[in-house]
Formats: C-alpha cells, sequence, structure tokens
C-alpha cells in the first residue's frame, strides 16, 4: 500500500467536469482562469448528432466537443504543455497515478460515471466521459477533487480501477492527464479570438453531423421517429437529448449559459463591448434549449397534452437552429 501526504489542492465547485477539472489544475499552479474562459478558449461549445453511435441504447447527442478538446485547445492557445496517458494495463495505469501523486502532481482522470458511489443513483448511468481530480492517497483510498461535487470525496484502489477501465463508448482506458509547462503570462486576448472563430465555424459546418445542421436533422427526424420506430422509442430518444443537454451539459441550455459567461467576461479582456450584447442573446437562445427541454420531458413524461407534441418541439429546434445560426455569422465578424 502506497499512501501519500495529501496536496494542499483548492477544490471549487464547477458547472461542468472538464472545465473544472482544467480551471482548478490552473488554480493549483498559480493561475486564476475561470471555467468559463477555459470552455470558451477550448471552443468547447457545440451540436453535434451522432445516430451511428449508440449509448444506453440511443444516439449520441452531445452539446460540447469530445472529451479532452477542450483542454487540448485551451492548453495549445495560451502555451501550455499538457502530457496524456492512456493504459491498456490497469496495473500500469494505477503505477503511474501513484507515481505523480508521490510528486506532489495533481492529475486530471477522464472516468465512467456508472459506478461512481458517490454520485447520487440517479445520475449513474453509462457515460464514460467524467473528469475530476485526483490530489492524494491515505488508507487504500484515493482522494478525489470531483469538480460537479461540493465536497471532496474518496475511492478505493478496486473503485477507481472500475471506473478508469469502463467499458464502452468513448472507454477512458486509464485516461490520465496534467500540465506540464507554463509561460510566464497567459496571452488570453489571441486565446479567446482564436477559440470564438473556431466555434463559429463548428457551429456553421456545412455537413450534417455538427452544428446547427444536425440541430435541424434531429428535428427532421422527431417528426419521422413516432411512425418510423414507435412512440415509446422515440421517447427514449427525447430523453436522451434532454439528458445530455440538462444534466450532462451541466449549467443547462447545453452549455449555453457557459457560453454566455464567456462573452461577458472576455468583452473586457479584448475590449469588445459588442460581446457583451452578443451574451445577452446567447443567454435567450439558452432559454430556449431549456423550453423546448421542458416542453420534451412532457412528451416523454407523458404529461403533455398535444396530439401534434412532436411537431410542435420539431419547430422549437428548428427555430433554435435559425437563431443560432445567424448568432455565430454575426459572432465572427465581430472578432
Amino acid at each position: 500500500m502506497i499512501d501519500t501526504l495529501p496536496i494542499n489542492f483548492s477544490h471549487k465547485q464547477s458547472a461542468h467536469c472538464e472545465n473544472g477539472v482544467v480551471s482548478n489544475l490552473m488554480r493549483h499552479k498559480g493561475f486564476e482562469v475561470s471555467e468559463p474562459m477555459i470552455f470558451g478558449i477550448g471552443s468547447g461549445l457545440l451540436f453535434s448528432y451522432l445516430p451511428f453511435i449508440k449509448v444506453n441504447y440511443a444516439p449520441v447527442f452531445t452539446y460540447r466537443v469530445l472529451p479532452g478538446l477542450v483542454f487540448s485547445r485551451f492548453a495549445k492557445r495560451v502555451g501550455i504543455k499538457v502530457k496524456r496517458e492512456k493504459f491498456s494495463n490497469p496495473i500500469k495505469a494505477q503505477a503511474r497515478l501513484d507515481e505523480n501523486l508521490k510528486n506532489k502532481n495533481p492529475v486530471g482522470l477522464q472516468v465512467g460515471v456508472y459506478n461512481l458511489i458517490y454520485f447520487p443513483d440517479e445520475y449513474r448511468f453509462h457515460f464514460n466521459a467524467h473528469n475530476l481530480v485526483v490530489y492524494g492517497k491515505k488508507d487504500n483510498q484515493y482522494l478525489i477533487s470531483d469538480p460537479v461535487m461540493e465536497n471532496v470525496t474518496a475511492l478505493t484502489e478496486k473503485q477507481m480501477e472500475k471506473v478508469r477501465f469502463a467499458k464502452g463508448a468513448f472507454a477512458p482506458k486509464g485516461h490520465i492527464y496534467y500540465p506540464t509547462a507554463f509561460p510566464e503570462k497567459l496571452d488570453l486576448e489571441s486565446a479567446i479570438v482564436k477559440g470564438i472563430k473556431q466555434t463559429c465555424r463548428d457551429m456553421t459546418a456545412p455537413v450534417p453531423i455538427v452544428g446547427v445542421k444536425a440541430i435541424r436533422w434531429v428535428a427532421k427526424n422527431i417528426r419521422k421517429w413516432p411512425k418510423k420506430i414507435g412512440a415509446k422509442k422515440t421517447n427514449h430518444y427525447l430523453g436522451q437529448i434532454v439528458r445530455m443537454q440538462e444534466e450532462i451539459g451541466t449549467g443547462g441550455g447545453g452549455f449555453r449559459y457557459i457560453y454566455a459567461a464567456f462573452l461577458q467576461e472576455a468583452a473586457g479582456i479584448i475590449k469588445n463591448e459588442n460581446l457583451k450584447e452578443f451574451s445577452s442573446e446567447m443567454t435567450e437562445i439558452g432559454d430556449l434549449w431549456r423550453d423546448f427541454a421542458l416542453d420534451a420531458s412532457r412528451i416523454y413524461k407523458n404529461r403533455s397534452g398535444e396530439s401534434d407534441g412532436y411537431n410542435k418541439i420539431a419547430d422549437q429546434l428548428n427555430t433554435i437552429a435559425n437563431r443560432e445560426e445567424d448568432f455565430f455569422k454575426r459572432l465572427k465578424k465581430t472578432v
């Protein structure tokens, strides 16, 4: 058994796991960068529909980029070096984790949610892209700062192995990551502009699986699904869309509120007052996503009195797609 003295690590709760891990690791190294700023510079905002990948027997609907991309892009744009490793052997994965803790280096881990014993039961399902920080080890327990939890917690070696080597889509494979080198000062100004431009490109991309085109594709399918696959399966798919938006997209509105906060903060840093107006507008779009989620949940919980409910929520998605297409085209010109 290898114990380490707990690292003097400051745990701070956040709206979303990867942003929170990065913000907490940065703070540990002496750099105060907010969660929305990390998300915005890392071009985390997206909408993607991947019908060929199934999670919980439903297609993947995601409101953010792939796990790990936010930190990678953020690091590259502000001049940080990050080390990442994945493993096929759990013993080697544990040894590398213990080695970092022995060297007083807190690390980020990608894990599966289903076996996280400290999560409430309703949040424990097969989702393998959760992130947390391990900052020490004592009495066969890893000391954990999970940014979506109010307080620090712990897992045993066996429990840690189970979540690090969860099976299924986006299997983490023992993924460990941490920053290794920093510039004297973070160049946020140019990083903000690069981050915004990439998000604008992603959201207006000319392909059907990402951005506003993906939102419209989902809207089109919602009209077809009841007859094509039946109400029961359609409602299961709707539940997946809402869960990814409101639970996995922690902070609500599919990360739109976090992005609005980023634009508000960015306005002062790059001295562009127009971004404050864009921030307000993005908050309004987040409200539209919330309205959609509420109406969709009424349908799959059988509380909607409207016979044409599926067409109504499809209309809502088309309205959102039109708003977002216009928004991101104008935002790109502004920066």
